[in-house]
């Protein structure tokens, strides 16, 4: 194995027009105690990763390596390290660290965790040939999906999962969504499967065919009326001007969850147009390991189709690029090898 490695880093966080990220050559990183090396196959491009290189998340590392949808194949054991094998093909999330003791994560809500830490924020991701992850915080991933439709649904998925159990679907109910990109296309898809009726709000005329194909019911514009009183709603896009928007589409006791980890501003509400009748919003802060092995699972199951645009390692800042401009269909994902 080489000693070297190429990776994407954040030189410097600024519009993404402006070439934040720049490919660098570093040393391969070596896996510290209850850790494993993963040489990587591929690795989606996340909206969070935007939000890194642009600077709407603070830097937590000098010259980070964004990517946290990493499939790659284990080929190093650090110390103690017992989960894995070397060979053995496995996923690499959001969440790499939590305490373990706070009220939070005794309660099973460790993603609420005061000392949680993330890859491709607070240690090096996955633009990268090689990283590592703590083997405690690594997934199995279904044989069913092969690398490229794996890495989105290390992020794209489990998020979407996590804000579809946050929005109280009811059994049959009818579901919201506004922006269909990585995570929603795959959300859609749980939400179908399990018998609701889905309503896709979002720009761009290949985002909307897509829908239509996975199952929708409706397909409009972001700032339209959903056709129906909705009992749930996710909103996807960071835009906070569809709040109000997708309150005012909500019927009684409709609840609006907002799965971003960062959002423009949200305009003023008003209390009788935008929430009386018990209708409720909450936010969707990053997920539970559980949440991971859960729609893995149901994602094997359910066959959930996922629709990728791959990207040559080479072009990480121009995929990047595409994902602000809304030129990407379903996930982006860049492939290391073939």
């Amino acid at each position: 194995m080489t000693d070297t490695m190429r990776v994407w880093a954040v030189a410097g966080p600024r519009p993404i027009e402006q070439s934040p990220l720049v490919l660098v050559e570093r040393p391969v990183p070596v896996p510290d105690r209850g850790e494993v090396l993963v040489r990587v196959l591929t690795c989606g491009v996340c909206r969070t990763d935007l939000h890194l290189a642009e600077g709407d998340l603070a830097p937590r590392a000098v010259e980070v390596v964004p990517g946290h949808e990493v499939v790659g194949e284990v080929v190093a054991l650090g110390e103690g390290a017992s989960r894995f094998r070397t060979g053995d093909r496995i996923g690499i999330a959001w969440l790499r660290h939590t305490c373990g003791a706070c009220r939070w994560c005794r309660a099973g809500r460790e993603n609420l965790c005061g000392h949680s830490r993330y890859t491709g924020w607070d240690a090096d991701g996955g633009y990268a040939e090689f990283a590592v992850v703590p083997e405690a915080f690594a997934y199995r991933i279904p044989a069913s999906f092969a690398d490229e439709q794996a890495a989105p649904l290390l992020c794209a998925g489990i998020i979407g999962y996590r804000s579809l159990l946050r929005a109280q679907l009811p059994a049959g109910g009818r579901l919201g969504i506004y922006g269909f990109g990585a995570s929603a296309h795959l959300t859609a898809q749980l939400a179908i499967a399990q018998g609701a009726e889905v309503h896709v709000l979002t720009r761009g005329q290949e985002a909307r065919e897509l829908a239509m194909a996975l199952g929708a019911a409706s397909v409009g514009g972001p700032l339209d009326p959903a056709p129906v009183p909705l009992d749930s709603a996710i909103i996807f896009a960071p835009a906070g001007e569809l709040v109000p928007l997708a309150l005012e589409s909500l019927g009684r006791g409709g609840t609006l969850a907002l799965a971003g980890i960062h959002m423009s501003e949200i305009p003023a509400l008003n209390y009788q147009r935008h929430l009386f009748s018990e209708r409720t919003i909450c936010s969707v802060t990053s997920n539970t390991r559980r949440d991971g092995e859960e729609f893995l699972v149901l994602a094997h199951r359910l066959g959930v189709q996922v629709v990728t645009t791959p990207v040559p390692f080479d072009r990480a800042d121009l995929a990047l690029q595409d994902l602000a401009a809304g030129r990407v269909r379903g996930a982006a994902v860049l492939r290391l090898t073939g």
